[in-house]
């Protein structure tokens, strides 16, 4: 499960941003994970436990923003959502295009104490 080393790495860097800003502990980390970023949400909230215990993000929040995947038809243009890589376009049914969002996993903040 990567997920936990992808976690532990986040917390690793909230910690440390705490310990730079002289903060007691973390409050709260904010993520945002794409459908098709190859990780699982609900695996990176079971890891949040085990890697904050005996840290000073330990008790912490974790908000994890899910972001579906966006897509950009090459023939209509048309914009749509899709959890399928293979999703053809609603409007044309042209096969996928452009991936505009979805690949998303980044740690966006911080809430310190």
């Amino acid at each position: 499960m990567h997920e936990v080393g992808l976690m532990a790495e986040a917390v690793r860097l909230a910690v440390e941003e705490a310990r730079a800003r002289g903060a007691q502990r973390v409050a709260a980390l904010r993520l945002r994970v794409g459908a098709l970023s190859g990780v699982v949400p609900e695996a990176l909230e079971f890891a949040f436990d085990l890697v904050t215990a005996g840290t000073p993000a330990a008790g912490a929040r974790l908000e994890v923003e899910r972001v579906a995947a966006r897509w950009r038809c090459p023939r209509c243009r048309a914009e749509y959502e899709s959890m399928d890589v293979w999703s053809a376009c609603p409007r044309c049914e042209t096969a996928p295009g452009e991936l505009l969002q979805g690949r998303e996993l980044e740690l966006v903040s911080i809430e310190l104490d």
